[in-house]
């Protein structure tokens, strides 16, 4: 995956019904390669499917973690534009004091949890990471 493919994702994860025209609007690319680049993506699996948001309630055996992460000096906006184009990457924040970004990641399994962790790893520009495992949420009344 290139740095247009890890953008068109990024744009398919804030509106997975954006027409071709959209995107390549955005993009600033023709529509024959927006249409190459998905079908590019779903042939390969980078793209398994198109879905629905629920609330995080509403899927009880996805695996959900955190991850903090540091990034080496000032790499920050590429590693943003990597880990927005990661499929297993559900939110990302800014933050202050001891880690740079928070990713809130989430995985079917956690087979697949270590593999989206593996990928995060090697990214250009992240010096170290912390991981959590999501284990229960408890609601305030």
């Amino acid at each position: 995956m290139d740095t247009l493919d890890q953008q068109l994702i990024a744009l398919l994860r804030l509106d997975a019904r954006a027409s071709v025209a959209t995107l390549a609007l955005k993009l600033k690319v023709s529509r024959g390669t927006v249409s190459n680049r998905i079908t590019k993506l779903e042939d390969t699996g980078v793209i398994n499917g198109y879905t629905v948001k629920l609330r995080p309630d509403a899927t009880p055996n996805q695996i959900t973690a955190w991850m903090s992460i540091a990034v080496e000096g000032n790499k920050t906006r590429e590693v943003i534009s990597i880990l927005l184009g990661e499929p297993g990457v559900s939110g990302l924040f800014d933050t202050n004091g001891r880690w740079d970004l928070l990713a809130e990641l989430r995985a079917p399994s956690l087979g697949e949890l270590a593999n989206v962790l593996e990928r995060v790893r090697l990214i250009k520009g992240i010096e170290t990471t912390e991981t959590s495992i999501h284990l229960q949420s408890y609601k305030l009344s």
